[in-house]
């Protein structure tokens, strides 16, 4: 799958028979499919092996997940799905994974339910917020601290930010 940075989400599956006898066998496989494509072309990979009745296989490699790892014996189902949402939110969806640890579920549930924008800082985020909500006297407008409330938030636990690039910060609130 493209990703909204442009470069494709991919993975290289290695046979294990043929690695465990010293060939280098395996293909890239584009998870721009459902898991059971990829399954297929992992089957037809391994049918193509060097070592007959190859079977086994491990992801030896990977791009475009924008820093999301996957690990070697990765489960197809999850890969297909992290691939699709990283190509659908690009860095965002990618730190949102890093952020949950690879759980796509809470990375879903996150952005559809817990997200707050984009921002060039939580202080910015902090002083919409405020002044979407209170009137600040003009006399006290420049003795806010907008950087302490964003900090305060933020360690407080009722915020957390993924930066996608500077001055781009994505704000979100915890359940």
């Amino acid at each position: 799958m493209t990703n909204v940075s442009g470069s494709t989400t991919r993975i290289y599956v290695a046979c294990l028979a043929a690695y465990n006898n010293g060939y280098l066998h395996g293909a890239w496989i584009d998870t721009d499919q459902d898991a059971d494509q990829i399954r297929d072309e992992i089957a037809a990979m391994l049918a193509r092996s060097p070592i007959e009745d190859a079977e086994e296989y491990a992801i030896h490699d990977y791009e475009g997940f924008e820093g999301v790892s996957i690990s070697e014996y990765a489960d197809i189902d999850s890969v297909a799905r992290m691939g699709a949402f990283i190509a659908e939110h690009g860095a965002l969806g990618a730190g949102l994974l890093e952020q949950f640890s690879s759980d796509m579920d809470q990375a879903e549930t996150a952005l559809q339910d817990y997200y707050h924008g984009q921002f060039a800082s939580l202080a910015d985020y902090m002083e919409e917020l405020t002044t979407e909500s209170v009137t600040i006297p003009e006399a006290l407008r420049y003795y806010v601290d907008w950087d302490a409330m964003a900090r305060d938030a933020e360690m407080g636990g009722d915020l957390f930010t993924i930066e996608t690039a500077h001055g781009e910060v994505h704000v979100f609130s915890h359940r």
